[in-house]
């Protein structure tokens, strides 16, 4: 087992693998990497997979990231990290930290044990622990979110608290968040990695959690007729990124915001029409809608699509 203050080197750099896959993880490895306190002796992400209708093998956003700056830092991508060889590997490097954002992968204790791990959180701990705490905070539309920095243990983000730091998250779409988020974890892991032997880590109290499941394409399937406008606006701000959202017949929502909250029509009936979109009403309130996409088709305007199915004002969009 590590030690804390065994971990605090006086003179020589800090070594640090660091674990993380997607664009979230890439921002605060991209910070670290620029310190002169600090060297990361190792890369570890999820491996190459097929994306897209065609499967094209593609690498995860972090190793893009670091093979197009020509790092001269190994990148190990493991199936798991449940076998001797690969934590042998990881532990061959004498890490003074692991730092995880985003990783994929629950962290075995034989990998616990080679040095303090601290994950980057993107949640106000212990609130959304899981796999979708951005999408959660803007779904429950929290005031407020943030980042957590934690000491990890075995558990689904139940690691004593070491920092956080908040962010604003009302009426923000997911992306945007995202951003936020990566460029206040960076911020975060300096400061606790430089001021580790200060913190006295916080258990978190687990009658206060919630948690958050991973999303699925089904997750952006909305109903007029169910939810409200101001239900189907913030569904289209947690789930712009993917899955989007859409419609039993496929047709999906690009650009939706709340036109009337309380008016009464005929869920799916248009009411009004503008240059910015279509006024369409929900079981309650209006929303307006600025592009559609058919199936199998691109994104258009969504005048053009009433044009093009000729429907005016009163009929019913779909």
């Amino acid at each position: 087992m590590y030690v804390k203050n065994e971990h605090m080197r006086r003179n020589d750099k800090l070594k640090i693998v660091f674990m993380g896959t997607p664009e979230y993880a890439t921002k605060i490895f991209a910070k670290l990497v620029e310190q002169a306190d600090f060297e990361v002796v190792l890369l570890v992400t999820q491996q190459d997979k097929p994306v897209g209708r065609k499967q094209v093998l593609t690498p995860p956003n972090i190793k893009q990231w670091a093979n197009e700056h020509l790092l001269d830092i190994e990148i190990y991508q493991p199936k798991t990290l449940k076998n001797e060889e690969t934590q042998a590997h990881i532990a061959s490097f004498a890490p003074d930290f692991i730092v995880v954002a985003a990783y994929g992968q629950i962290l075995p204790k034989a990998i616990l044990d080679i040095a303090p791990c601290i994950n980057l959180h993107a949640s106000l701990l212990p609130k959304y622990r899981g796999a979708s705490p951005i999408q959660s905070a803007i779904l429950n539309q929290e005031i407020y979110s943030g980042v957590t920095a934690m000491l990890m243990n075995e558990g689904l983000d139940t690691g004593k608290i070491l920092s956080m730091s908040y962010i604003q998250t009302r009426d923000k779409c997911v992306d945007a968040l995202f951003d936020e988020m990566s460029e206040c974890a960076a911020t975060l892991t300096l400061a606790t990695l430089r001021n580790f032997n200060s913190i006295s880590p916080l258990s978190q109290v687990d009658t206060n959690a919630t948690h958050c499941k991973k999303i699925k394409k089904e997750d952006g399937l909305i109903n007029f007729t169910d939810e409200s406008a101001y239900t189907l606006y913030v569904k289209s701000l947690a789930y712009k990124d993917w899955p989007g959202i859409f419609l039993d017949s496929g047709l999906k929502l690009r650009g939706v915001s709340v036109f009337n909250k309380h008016k009464q029509e005929e869920p799916l009936k248009i009411l009004s029409i503008h240059k910015s979109g279509i006024e369409v009403a929900c079981k309650q309130g209006t929303v307006l809608i600025n592009e559609l996409q058919p199936v199998s088709k691109k994104f258009i305007c969504s005048l053009d699509y009433i044009n093009g199915k000729r429907l005016s004002v009163g009929d019913i969009l779909v």
